[in-house]
């Protein structure tokens, strides 16, 4: 099977993507774990399983869509994606700092 142009190119920003997305779990869990606590609604519902398997969860469906994103040819929202989750990313790891300076 040959893989498309588009499908081809959205593959470095499928990687960033999903490392983004285990980045995000890490600094979520971390702040959790340092008193903090989820905004997200729907992150907050599923985290009623368990902190960290709510959160896997999430993560398993946001590449499931990044999956479906590429296979239909929508990098571009992945791309965009991408930098939604740097944003939350540093707002987590200020979250982390500001607990951690907290407890000093």
């Amino acid at each position: 099977m040959q893989v498309s142009r588009e499908r081809e190119s959205a593959m470095p920003s499928l990687e960033v993507f999903v490392y983004l997305q285990l980045l995000d779990l890490m600094t979520t869990v971390l702040a959790l774990q340092l008193g903090g606590r989820e905004v997200n609604p729907l992150i907050r519902w599923l985290m009623q399983i368990g902190p960290v398997q709510g959160l896997t969860l999430a993560k398993v469906a946001a590449c499931v869509l990044a999956g479906y994103c590429v296979w239909k040819n929508k990098a571009r929202v992945i791309r965009w994606t991408n930098y939604w989750f740097a944003a939350l990313i540093v707002w987590n790891l200020t979250m982390i700092l500001r607990a951690v300076a907290l407890f000093s």
